[in-house]
């Protein structure tokens, strides 16, 4: 990746960001609801997962920023399907059907998301089977929800202290300007996509990782300091080893939410096995650090390090559990 840049202003940059800001408005939202990590359904993951017969119902829902919705309809509407089938893989499952709301100002101004939501729907084998309509509004939203099933989970809570840290991503894209979101599904083979995906439930039902979380709007870092607070413990991240297009900057790169992305903690032995399944596919994978029990992430340039974020003295999205801080 192009550039370089000072290991302090690079973390400070990284604090100030927009993606990991709104992480941290889960915190307030999750107090207000009386929920977290030790309700009965866990708070935190990226899907709420149901105990179901001899497996989980997968529940998740996304909804997207106005400017988004507005400035990129069609690919909005395609995200409402894309991103949710990915929460859903991140926890080890296959997804079942979405609903949708979608909000807009006639008829004329859903048809892009709409159309855009579709194309998704036919491209991942995800049926929309109902939601909510109104075509009546000052302006254009859009929220989409999933049911999905796993055999065996992927978990926010799973990571231990001396579990590898593995980073997967699809870098056959491009930036869809002017969001950080590197966009790598659009053009690709429906069949591709949807074998990729199988890796996630795959890696799952062999036992070769418990914990993993897709790469969200809080880039690459904040979901790595997402599943460290769940987890109770932290982490430490080398930069130099972190995979990313040669045309990018690092500070840049580190924010991007990638349609294909995901990190999970491996035991050390099942590390080789797990880059192998995803590099078979061509998808570049690497291990980029460990979980630590420290309460606090740290990312390193081979020279330093700088702390992220230090959890014993404020929470991000508040879903660790009420133990580790007692």
């Amino acid at each position: 990746m192009l550039g370089t840049v000072a290991l302090g202003q690079l973390a400070a940059t990284l604090r100030a960001g927009r993606g990991l800001a709104a992480k941290r408005d889960i915190a307030a939202v999750a107090a207000r609801l009386g929920v977290s990590a030790a309700s009965a359904v866990p708070v935190g993951d990226d899907c709420a997962a149901i105990p179901d017969g001899d497996g989980f119902l997968l529940l998740a829902i996304e909804g997207f920023m106005n400017e988004f919705v507005a400035g990129d309809p069609w690919f909005a509407g395609w995200c409402g399907v894309m991103v949710n089938v990915s929460d859903v893989a991140a926890m080890g499952g296959r997804p079942i059907a979405a609903v949708d709301a979608v909000w807009a100002g006639s008829a004329g101004d859903a048809e892009p998301v709409l159309a855009g939501l579709r194309a998704a729907s036919e491209t991942f084998g995800v049926p929309v089977v109902g939601g909510h309509t109104n075509i009546r509004t000052d302006r254009g939203q859009l929220s989409v929800a999933i049911l999905g099933r796993a055999k065996r989970l992927l978990t926010s809570f799973d990571a231990r202290p001396g579990d590898r840290l593995v980073t997967a991503i699809d870098l056959r894209g491009h930036y869809r300007e002017p969001f950080s979101n590197w966009e790598a599904a659009t053009d690709a083979p429906a069949a591709r996509l949807r074998a990729d995906l199988e890796l996630l439930p795959m890696i799952a039902e062999r036992g070769l990782a418990a914990a993993a979380k897709d790469i969200s709007q809080g880039g690459l870092i904040g979901t790595a300091m997402m599943l460290a607070e769940c987890s109770g413990g932290g982490a430490a991240i080398e930069l130099a080893s972190i995979p990313g297009p040669e045309s990018v900057s690092l500070g840049r790169w580190l924010q991007t939410f990638p349609s294909y992305g995901y990190l999970l903690a491996v035991a050390p032995a099942n590390v080789p096995a797990v880059l192998a399944r995803f590099r078979d596919r061509d998808i570049a994978a690497a291990d980029i650090g460990v979980i630590t029990a420290e309460h606090r992430v740290v990312i390193a340039d081979g020279r330093s390090s700088e702390t992220i974020w230090d959890f014993s003295r404020e929470p991000l999205t508040g879903c660790a559990p009420a133990e580790v801080f007692a």
